[in-house]
C-alpha cells in the first residue's frame, strides 16, 4: 500500500521542514512508520494498576425492575414513543436517548 512512498522517481522529499509528508529512512521506510513500529505493543500504564477503580467502587445491589413490554405491546410503546404527538415544549427537540424527563 505503502509503494508509491519507496519509489524515488515518484516521492520527491520535502525540505527539512517537512510540509505534511514523511522524510524516507535509510531503510527506505518513511520516518513516521519506522518510529510507529518501535512502539508498538505499549500500553498506558502498568498492568499492575488494572482494576484499580472498579476494585475500590462499593458493592450495590441490582434493584428490581418492572418487566419490559415484549412482542405487541413493545412495537406500541415504540411507536408511541417516537411519532405519536407527544406535548412540544420549547427548544430543540428532545434526543432518544436523553435522561431528562
Amino acid at each position: 500500500e505503502l509503494g508509491f512512498l519507496r519509489d524515488p522517481a515518484i516521492y520527491i522529499p520535502r525540505s527539512a521542514a517537512g510540509h505534511g509528508l514523511p522524510r524516507l529512512a535509510a531503510t527506505g521506510v518513511p520516518e513516521t512508520l519506522a518510529t510507529s513500529r518501535a512502539s508498538m505493543g505499549k500500553v498506558h500504564g502498568s498492568l499492575a494498576r488494572a482494576g484499580k477503580v472498579r476494585g475500590q467502587t462499593p458493592k450495590v445491589a441490582k434493584q428490581d425492575k418492572k418487566k419490559k413490554p415484549r412482542g405487541r405491546a413493545h412495537k406500541r410503546m415504540q411507536y408511541n414513543r417516537r411519532f405519536a404527538p407527544a406535548v412540544v415544549g420549547f427548544g430543540k427537540k428532545k434526543g432518544p436517548n436523553s435522561s431528562t424527563k
